[in-house]
């Protein structure tokens, strides 16, 4: 998984790249980014497919805070950033969501 923070200089704004490598897609055809600073709204953050069949996005996103995320393969599969700063608990109790702090 792919999970880079660039930090702006001049503004408290991280650019963040998350990626799915194409191991964990298998030849899928969507790949979406869903989590607190999308509302988890399944369908706001659509990724970018690359040749290799990888996932990428990029976003700017508020420093001095945490956010939760998921992946969301073929609108069926979840998936978690296997490099996330860390994990806490769905509140559905089945599973974790991933975690970036900024």
């Amino acid at each position: 998984m792919i999970l880079k923070k660039q930090y702006l200089k001049t503004k408290p704004i991280c650019k963040v790249t998350f990626g799915i490598p194409s191991e964990v897609t298998f030849n899928a055809q969507t790949a979406h980014l869903v989590g607190e600073f999308n509302g988890w709204d399944i369908t706001a953050t659509p990724m970018k497919k690359l040749k290799d069949g990888s996932f990428t996005v990029t976003m700017d996103l508020e420093t001095g805070r945490a956010y939760q995320f998921r992946y969301l393969v073929d609108r069926t599969q979840w998936e978690n950033a296997w490099n996330a700063d860390r994990y806490m608990p769905t509140p559905f109790g089945d599973s974790t969501n991933s975690v970036i702090v900024l």
